[in-house]
Order: structure tokens, then sequence, then C-alpha cells
């Protein structure tokens, strides 16, 4: 098989999820072999970063990537989108610290890349071809999972102890089925999040517009109301729990398989292709990049490089 790269440019803009200011992103072909990289073009000498798992920094309500002054926030649903297409090489210009949120899914990234389309390149593609078993576990019942296969498949369990959410599973068996599947599956927050993640200096530019809100613990009027105030829309009955969108879940499992997107973006910082069976529980981006970093100390080790 062979790498492959953007046919044309695109770009979209919109506010960053955290930061809340208007950025515009700028995806670009590139040439065989540069893999996936993120030029800061409104930070003095345009400096690039390498989409690299081991460069995540933070992963606090996303993936961020840092290198000496440089960082981008909120990578993970345009390398999702990127991957699944089979994106080899393509450089990001961005104009700020974060990717635009769009409607806080990989639906428009996706959906531009299926309008300008790939192009093969002449040069072979990397793939890594799990040949054991590969398992990581967090401090809070976390694990993550990768063994042998024919292809590459990933299998997502959450749990949120949630009376409205509950245990629920997203699967996605071939790349093919991520645009109609996955890649319009939005973020989400709960209300009782919304407070100490605005007192953390995120969340600035979340709205109902790009994520699902979800009211499972009944707050006073006031408190409610004063939430719903920081939100930009009308008062509601605080007695009322469930989603606040206006928008209803395209999928009862959209939050699940949102997740999984956010495990396919956070795998694309791998830097090649996995083939291997990935079964994931209570999945987030520190668990994620714990995983991803295994994946690469063995792809390392299959090449008899020291990288400790």
């Amino acid at each position: 098989m062979r790498q492959k790269t953007l046919k044309e440019p695109f770009t979209l803009s919109s506010k960053g999820l955290h930061t809340g200011l208007h950025i515009t992103a700028t995806f670009l072909p590139a040439e065989v072999n540069h893999g996936l990289k993120i030029q800061r073009v409104d930070l003095e000498g345009q400096p690039v970063i390498d989409c690299d798992a081991r460069l995540v920094g933070e992963t606090q309500r996303g993936t961020v990537l840092v290198s000496g002054e440089i960082k981008v926030s909120t990578i993970e649903h345009a390398m999702a989108a990127l991957l699944a297409a089979g994106v080899d090489n393509c450089l990001i210009q961005l104009n700020g610290p974060e990717m635009p949120i769009m409607d806080g899914s990989a639906y428009y990234w996706t959906k531009e890349i299926q309008r300008v389309g790939v192009t093969e390149q002449d040069a072979n593609r990397e793939y890594l071809v799990i040949d054991r078993v590969i398992e990581v576990e967090g401090q809070h019942g976390e694990r993550m999972r990768i063994e042998p296969s024919d292809h590459f498949s990933l299998e997502v369990t959450t749990d949120f102890g949630s009376s409205i959410l509950g245990k629920m599973t997203a699967t996605l068996n071939d790349f093919a089925d991520f645009p109609e599947e996955i890649s319009s599956a939005r973020t989400f927050v709960f209300v009782r999040e919304i407070e100490p993640l605005l007192q953390m200096g995120l969340i600035k530019g979340g709205d109902l517009g790009n994520a699902i809100v979800i009211y499972e613990v009944e707050l006073t009027q006031e408190r409610f109301n004063a939430l719903t105030d920081k939100l930009g829309v009308s008062h509601m009955d605080a007695r009322q729990l469930g989603y606040l969108n206006p928008k209803p879940l395209t999928w009862k499992n959209e939050t699940t398989r949102h997740k999984l997107l956010d495990v396919v973006g956070d795998l694309a910082l791998i830097g090649c292709p996995l083939i291997g069976k990935v079964t994931a529980y209570k999945p987030g981006h520190a668990i994620n990049n714990v995983f991803s970093r295994a994946i690469m100390k063995y792809k390392e080790e299959k090449k008899g490089v020291d990288i400790s």
C-alpha cells in the first residue's frame, strides 16, 4: 500500500473549545515521509510540531501537543479524520493555540477530506503489525489492550456510573465506516463538570452547538439558571434531568462513539496505521496516550532501537 496525502488544500474556521478564540486551520498536501505536522503560523518563526504521542504534554479535556514554546490543543478530532481517511502526510497551518472545535465532532474535517480527495504517493506506507498483547491500565479502572489480528478493529466501552448514559459499547471494524458511523459523534460534558472546567480556564468556547450537555444531578433553580446563563441558553426547569441540547442524539450511544473517535485520533499520533484488535474500557485522553506510548515503545523494540 502506498502513502497518501490530500489532493488539494482546504480550510475550516470556528472558535476554539477552550480559548473561545476564532481560529482557522488550513490542511495542506505534504511530501512522502512527512507525516502529520502542525505549524503555528501565528507565532514568530512559524514553528512546526510533529503530531507525535511522545509530545503530548496535557490531556485535560483534550490532547495537547507541547514542544518548548509551541503548544497545540484539541487536535484529536482532526487527527481521527486524517487517520480514518488514510492520510499519511499533511501539514496543518494553524493561527491559534488549538484546533477549531467546529460542532464538537470530526464531521467537518471528514467531509472536507472527502471533498478534496486523497492521492497516492511514490512511497510505501508503513504498518505496525501487532504480534503480541500490549495492555495498559489506569488508576480508575481504565484499560486498553491490543492483540494480534489480521486487520485493525476497535471496541470501546464506557461506564460513567450515570443514570442517563449507563454502560454502552461502540465498535469500528473498518475505517470505511468512520464517515457515516463515527465522524459526527459530538463531544460531551456533564453539567456538574462545567463550573470546575471554567475555573480551570477551559471550555470558554463551549456551547450547545459544539457539545452534548448532560444534566443528571439536580441543582437548585438559582444555580441552574446561572449555569445556563454561562452557556448562553434560556432558563429551564431545574427538575427536568436529561440532555440540554435542542439537537437530539444521532445515536443512543453517541457519547461512546465519540470516545471511540477520540481513541482513533490519539492512536494517529503513533505515526503509522496499526494491524491489531484494540479494546478499550473507560478510555480517556490520559490512558489513550499511555497506550499510544506503549505501542510506540513496542514499535521501536521491534526495530531493535532503545528509546528508553
